[in-house]
């Protein structure tokens, strides 16, 4: 074997051997669940303001919309339920599925109410929820 050859293929076992951990535990087979860094940090509250047309599905009961890692819900004429779009299975994101009712995650089919609590697993932890406060047509979620 030549001394370059050496190299190379000594080079190619090195980069194998150090992404290996990295690769087979990028979704590993625990039932652990997963626990995101909170986002809520004080002074980081979401404002949503209802008259724009980015929330117009707000308008009526039963509406949802997203704003960013966070899916609100109008269950009923003055009250909103403001729940995170992470699974606390792994980390995935989730969506809503408003045929079914139900909070999805297409990762690993782990599926939550919208009030997050969850219908089957494998995630076993409730979705965060949030505390909404509307003020006229701002809604503010802590």
């Amino acid at each position: 074997m030549k001394r370059k050859e050496f190299i190379k293929k000594f080079a190619y076992g090195g980069s194998v051997l150090l992404t290996a951990p990295a690769i087979f535990s990028a979704c590993s087979s625990s039932d652990d669940d997963y626990v995101p860094e909170d986002p809520n940090v004080p002074g980081n509250d979401v404002t949503i303001d209802l008259s724009s047309s980015t929330y117009a599905d707000l308008g009526t009961v039963g509406g949802f919309v997203y704003a960013g890692n966070i899916m609100i819900f109008r269950t009923s004429e003055s009250t909103y339920l403001a729940l995170s779009k992470i699974c606390t299975h792994q980390g995935c994101t989730v969506a809503y599925v408003h045929a079914d009712g139900d909070v999805v995650c297409p990762c690993h089919s782990s599926r939550f109410t919208t009030g997050g609590a969850v219908v089957n697993g494998p995630a076993t932890a409730s979705l965060k929820t949030y505390s909404v406060q509307k003020n006229g047509n701002i809604l503010t979620i802590s």
